[in-house]
Parts: C-alpha cells; sequence; structure tokens
C-alpha cells in the first residue's frame, strides 16, 4: 500500500487519541519512516502491522480500527486534496458507488503500482444497492463498512450496512447489503 495509507493511520491515531500512543504504535509496528512517503509503494505487511500495532496498544478490535478508519479516509482524501476526484465520481451515494472502479482507474493515474479493489453495485433500487467487493488483500471488509459510513456522512445520510457474504466464506468476494435514507 501506498504511504498515503499509512499516514492516514498516523494521522488518524494522532486526532483521535494521541501523539504518545502512536509514538508507541509506531515502535511496536516494526514500520520505519520511508513507510510515509506519500507517493511511495511499500509493503502491505506494514499497513497491516500498523493495524495490529494500534489494536494492541489501544486496546481495541482491529474490526474497530479498520471501521475507524475507513471513516476517517472519506474525509482525509478530501482534505488531501483529492475532494474534485472525489465530487467528479458522483454526486449521490448510489452514483460514487457506481463509479468506484473508475475512480480508482484516475488515481492509478498517479499511483501507477496501485493495486485497488474492484467494487460493483447490483440489485439497485431506490434507497438500497448490493455492493460486490473484490480485492487481492484479505482482512478488509471492516474497512469497506468504514468506508460505507463516511461516504453516508460525505451524502448527509444515514447508512446501514449488512454484511451479506465474505470472500473468506466464499473465496471470490464480500458482499454487502446497503441501505439509506
Amino acid at each position: 500500500m501506498y504511504g498515503l495509507i499509512n499516514i492516514a493511520i498516523r494521522d488518524l491515531v494522532k486526532s483521535k487519541f494521541s501523539e504518545q500512543q502512536w509514538d508507541q504504535i509506531f515502535k511496536q509496528s516494526g514500520a520505519t519512516d520511508a513507510a510515509f512517503i506519500r507517493m511511495c509503494p511499500g509493503d502491505d505487511a506494514t499497513t497491516y502491522a500498523l493495524v495490529g500495532a494500534a489494536s494492541d496498544v489501544l486496546g481495541l478490535p482491529a474490526s474497530e480500527i479498520l471501521q475507524a478508519f475507513g471513516e476517517y479516509w472519506t474525509e482525509f482524501t478530501a482534505d488531501e486534496g483529492y475532494g474534485p476526484l472525489l465530487d467528479a465520481a458522483g454526486s449521490t451515494l448510489p452514483e460514487f458507488l457506481q463509479n468506484l472502479d473508475q475512480l480508482h482507474t484516475r488515481v492509478g493515474m498517479m499511483y501507477p503500482d496501485l493495486k485497488p479493489p474492484s467494487f460493483v453495485c447490483s440489485e439497485i433500487a431506490e434507497g438500497s444497492l448490493m455492493l460486490h467487493y473484490k480485492s487481492g488483500r484479505d482482512g478488509l471488509d471492516d474497512l469497506v463498512i468504514g468506508l460505507l459510513r463516511g461516504l453516508g456522512r460525505r451524502f448527509k445520510i444515514d447508512v446501514k450496512i449488512e454484511q451479506v457474504s465474505s470472500k473468506e466464506d466464499t473465496g471470490l468476494e464480500s458482499v454487502f447489503h446497503v441501505n439509506w435514507s
């Protein structure tokens, strides 16, 4: 994952917890300063180690850390200058979700080694849809749940997410039933 992801994890911990707790997480994770170079691709293991260390230091399950990070990511990326790119992806939640793969294609022009997940929407109805999530990375379903909550805030709507299936169960994808009002 790119350094930008690790920077966002650091900023989340510092803003919601403390600088001292971040220092502990950084040390325990074994990460180096090189993992925080914004445009530099890094080893996924470093990011997973940061999440694991955050779970230990903060006394929270990794699932909570990932969900909090997903929520934070939607605000963080907009604040980091990607707001216009996010705006171009859609003016409503369903439009945005249907354009996620195209958004990742555009981001890939700036981050050539990007290995984004894929999102496909199905069963699109008034106020709900099924979101199919495929990734070469394991264990990030909670991150998707957090992202969906963060997008709900972005679009000023109440979002309810029910995980219907998991890649760990199906071997292919995770599926989320997304409702909004």
